[in-house]
């Protein structure tokens, strides 16, 4: 009997281990045939998986006879699966090959938010452009930002200078003063550096551009009315990077850029180098610059100093000098006389530094410590006038986080200091200004329940001039499904009055008298917003994404500047509000390599005052951003763009023209280089096409608003290469 029963118990174990057979595949890459290392292949409903060696093979043993889908997956690409019978014989592993997911969004993590979630997990509503689509976008102005953010929607770079190009960036609508712009979380582009600060970014060295749209003070602070701009730098890895790229352009203009990034066990480093050369260039012939001539060279570099798995520090060190000369050709070119004499020159220079310093305590706290000094110093001359001034400001930080399986908070203290001295003002007393800022704030987010996080946030500032201030913010994110993702927040915001805005920037500072600190008070602000975001396929080869944003921001008792009746410009607070409200609706339809994206902006911008409604100037009421793009993933991309701008409202109290802007850009891919050819704005769209863009004479204009483009048609061209 004992020996029966033995004899049934081997059966039965051998009879298991027969039913038990192995499986192996190689994943690699569909377009390029490369392995993947790291993919995973896991048996569905099972614990059983295997991840993928160097020559992407993978094993997975033990696998129960019938029948089974086995899910093939690997960051940045598409999942894929398959039906097996086991028990399964094989004489070959099984080949997969994954396709690129060129719209993966799920392992993007923002930094602006001091969170360590990624982006789809963040009740913030935040836009994150990086990856092929910043190289992309980097192709076609190498030299600036500007294409960078212009070809979002609900944000439009604003032209302030018909001759010198300067620019500033407005969201939904509202003044570019109210936009607040940071550089890996340091706020190194306020006040006076922030004029021309659109123009002296280069993207070479940039990973990542994360953009919040509405209030965002509980972290950041005043300034962030409308919204934030933080441009993230690359980080060194193991991985040496040293790429170099350069562009020339039909307006005769010249790129060069190079960036260096290599890691050790306990050194980092980035530097990056760029020259920027720009041409006088007038499309137009009407005998004023449209592009300005300028040199401007940039070098930034950072060291990363790896104490310890738990303890990083870094320091980084920015320098930009430039010059730059615009107006008339003539005059430009060396041949003044009473005719040909007027000009606009801007001469700047800007230094900064940055340290950081980050120490994990465990694997769930972490304390940083972070601080940045900057110099700027900026000379705008034009005939019979000079404003010139130097402006140093330092930020430092300390915060403390903490993050476990349901909450995320953090807490913080930071002082930020501000100084302006204007030299020889042309008015009675110069715009000079020294404010102190000290903050404290704390924020948290909260995992209700798997489908609905909570973010709260609180944060009180002190400033030395305008007094003390309280803001609170919520946002709530709600997965309602798999396919459906609401967001929904608000929150209260301030800003330090300045005589740095887009209507100083226009009379170049002439006859514009410094604030009357004692009569004048902060504006403050109340913003929210709604988000939809809707992805779904619609065949095994169409995938459809949708996301709409509703926004209503509201600015009590803003600062104006208008005339005073003397020959003076001087800043104002009449009672009233500037509120903007409107949708921003964005489709995204992709089928193998083609995606087509539309956008659509609605802003209503209005400005309410003693009992009186006007229409926010240079506003387009409706915009299209149309883009259809073909692509290989490492190999070939075509993009065909189209933008639309409705009529704007102008200053004197006309109407502009709407127009189209058209473009085509390509680029063909290899392992170690690669070529791109752009065609900007060629159906030649211009406001020189519409109406003269200045009255008066040539020695003496007065320019009009600047509410299209004055540069036209441009073509560039050039070489990335990657060693």
């Amino acid at each position: 009997m004992i020996k029966s029963i033995s004899a049934l118990l081997v059966l039965i174990i051998y009879s298991s281990v027969l039913g038990q057979t192995s499986f192996t595949a190689t994943i690699h890459d569909e377009e390029h045939k490369e392995a993947l290392v790291g993919a995973n292949a896991i048996v569905k409903g099972t614990s059983l998986g295997g991840s993928s060696d160097i020559d992407g093979y993978v094993e997975i043993q033990n696998i129960p006879d019938g029948r089974h889908v086995i899910v093939f997956s690997y960051i940045g690409y598409e999942e894929s699966s398959s039906i097996f019978t086991f028990p399964l014989s094989q004489n070959e592993p099984h080949e997969v090959f994954l396709h690129h997911d060129e719209g993966h969004t799920e392992e993007v993590h923002i930094s602006a938010t001091r969170s360590s979630r990624t982006i789809a997990d963040i009740p913030t509503r935040i836009e994150a452009i990086s990856g092929e689509e910043l190289n992309e976008k980097g192709n076609m102005k190498p030299g600036d930002i500007r294409m960078l953010l212009n070809e979002s929607t609900g944000i439009q770079t604003q032209q302030t200078s018909a001759t010198s190009y300067n620019s500033s960036i407005r969201i939904q609508g509202l003044d570019g003063k109210y936009t607040q712009i940071l550089k890996d979380g340091f706020p190194l582009y306020s006040g006076f550096s922030g004029g021309l600060s659109l123009l002296q970014i280069v993207p070479l060295d940039l990973s990542q551009v994360e953009v919040i749209k509405g209030a965002s003070s509980t972290l950041h602070g005043g300034g962030a009315i409308a919204g934030l701009v933080n441009l993230v730098s690359k980080t060194p890895s193991e991985k040496r990077e040293l790429s170099v790229l350069l562009n020339a352009t039909s307006a005769l203009g010249l790129d060069a850029s190079a960036f260096y990034s290599q890691k050790t066990e306990k050194l980092g480093t980035t530097v990056f180098v760029s020259y920027n050369l720009g041409t006088a260039y007038d499309p137009a012939d009407i005998g004023l610059t449209a592009i300005p001539e300028f040199k401007r060279y940039t070098i930034n570099p950072k060291l990363f100093v790896f104490f310890s798995d738990k303890t990083t520090l870094d320091v980084g060190f920015n320098t930009t000098l430039e010059e730059r000369i615009g107006g008339d050709l003539i005059y430009i070119e060396g041949n003044q006389d009473s005719t040909h004499s007027y000009f606009e020159k801007n001469e700047t220079t800007r230094f900064s530094t940055q340290i950081g310093l980050v120490h994990h305590q465990s694997d769930a706290s972490k304390f940083s410590l972070k601080n940045s000094y900057s110099y700027y110093d900026r000379t705008l001359a034009a005939p019979g006038h000079t404003f010139a001034g130097i402006q140093n400001s330092s930020f430092s930080e300390v915060n403390y986080s903490h993050q476990s399986n349901s909450l995320e908070w953090v807490a913080g203290l930071n002082i930020w200091t501000d100084q302006f001295v204007q030299n020889q003002p042309d008015t009675i007393t110069g715009v000079d200004y020294d404010h102190l800022t000290m903050g404290a704030f704390v924020q948290s987010t909260w995992n209700a329940s798997e489908q609905v996080n909570l973010e709260t946030g609180l944060r009180f500032d002190s400033q030395n001039d305008y007094g003390n201030f309280l803001l609170p913010r919520l946002a709530l994110l709600w997965k309602v499904n798999q396919k459906l993702v609401l967001r929904a927040g608000g929150g209260l915001g301030y800003k330090t009055p300045s005589v740095f805005s887009e209507d100083a920037e226009r009379l170049q500072f002439r006859d514009v008298l410094p604030i009357d600190v004692d009569n004048t008070n902060a504006e403050k602000s109340l913003g929210t917003n709604f988000d939809i975001n809707y992805r779904t396929p619609l065949t095994d080869e169409i995938s459809l994404s949708i996301n709409s944003l509703l926004f209503y921001t509201r600015i009590d008792d803003p600062i104006l500047l208008g005339s005073n009746g003397l020959g003076q410009y001087e800043f104002s607070q009449p009672d009233g509000v500037i509120d903007t409200r409107g949708i921003e609706t964005n489709i995204k339809l992709s089928y193998d390599h083609f995606k087509l994206f539309i956008g659509y902006t609605l802003a209503d911008v209005q400005q309410h005052y003693s009992e009186t409604t006007t229409t926010f100037p240079l506003v387009s009421r409706h915009r299209l951003n149309n883009v259809l793009m073909y692509e290989k993933h490492d190999d070939v991309r075509i993009g065909l763009e189209a933008y639309y701008f409705s009529p704007q409202n102008l200053s004197d109290g006309s109407t502009s023209e709407e127009y189209w802007i058209l473009g085509l850009m390509t680029e063909k891919m290899w392992d170690d280089f690669s070529l791109f050819l752009n065609f900007e704005n060629f159906l030649d769209t211009r406001q020189t096409k519409f109406e003269a863009v200045y009255t008066g004479s040539l020695s003496n204009p007065q320019f009009k608003d600047i509410y299209a483009p004055v540069d036209g048609f441009v073509i560039n061209g050039g070489l990335k290469i990657r060693f």
